[in-house]
């Protein structure tokens, strides 16, 4: 894989990166919380731009797939999936520390989840309706 783009967003800060051939070239970190359905895609585009490329050169992307906030993990994973089928580029869903390692190596032996799917660990906490 040369262009990997990973992707974390369980938490109020969220977290992309760009990596070449396993190197860390660009990394964006920011408190999005309630704005990250806003912010997602600029920060994406800004971090693939400075860094000198093109959204077409991406190779993979690895995503965080959970535990975490499920509104979070619903948005970031969404953006990852979408890329990933619009780019045809394989994606992985991983958890754990490694998370980013652990995803390029399975990137590196040509493996793809075609479509990641969020774990959430637990039921989602979804308010229910005043009425």
């Amino acid at each position: 894989m040369s262009l990997v783009l990973t992707i974390r967003t369980d938490k109020p800060k969220a977290e992309i990166r760009l990596w070449q051939r396993d190197k860390l070239i660009a990394e964006k970190i920011w408190y999005a919380h309630k704005q990250l359905s806003v912010d997602i895609l600029r920060e994406i585009s800004n971090i693939i731009t400075k860094s000198g490329n093109k959204l077409q050169d991406l190779s993979g992307i690895v995503v965080y797939k959970g535990p975490g906030s499920f509104t979070g993990l619903r948005i970031g994973i969404t953006v990852a999936n979408t890329f990933a089928y619009s780019l045809n580029i394989p994606i992985i869903g991983e958890t754990g520390e490694d998370w980013q390692l652990s995803g390029m190596e399975k990137l590196r032996s040509s493996q793809d989840d075609k479509i990641v799917v969020p774990f959430y660990g637990g039921e989602a906490n979804i308010t229910k309706p005043r009425k």
